[in-house]
């Protein structure tokens, strides 16, 4: 029988996820971060990205977080996501347009730009965008 650890994602609005799992991947700051059952400690900030879990079945289930916080202790793995999407509800037509627009933001030379804010939209997007085409090839569309 494999170890396992229980996972929690949730966000300010829902509880995503919560569950047994073997294995854990996770867009920490500092890179990607694996996760299995007994990890030492860690508590990392995330960028966005997918997180991708393992359950004991050996099934794939994918989230997509726009940032937040990783806790890992050796039986429990949390993620405090700002915002969470289960990744085959992302919606790719919706993640182009905030693209573009972050994209046009940024170009816009008269406009009052906060170039902060419209790169971090910059970055979700093409995170989300970068998701979306990772499970696509996983499922082979």
């Amino acid at each position: 029988m494999a170890m396992t650890m229980h996972v929690d994602i949730v966000s300010a609005e829902e509880e995503i996820f919560s569950g047994t799992a073997t294995f854990l991947v996770a867009p920490a700051a500092m890179g990607e971060v694996g996760v299995a059952p007994r990890h030492t400690p860690l508590l990392s900030p995330l960028k966005p990205g997918e997180v991708k879990i393992t359950l004991q079945d050996g099934e794939e289930q994918s989230v997509f977080v726009s940032g937040g916080m990783l806790e890992i202790q050796p039986h429990v793995v949390t993620v405090l996501a700002d915002t969470a999407v289960r990744a085959k509800d992302l919606d790719e037509a919706a993640a182009i347009e905030a693209k573009e627009r972050a994209e046009q933001a940024l170009t816009d030379k008269a406009g009052e730009v906060d170039y902060a804010k419209a790169q971090a939209e910059l970055a979700e997007a093409v995170a989300q965008l970068h998701t979306i085409q990772k499970l696509k090839k996983r499922m082979g569309s």
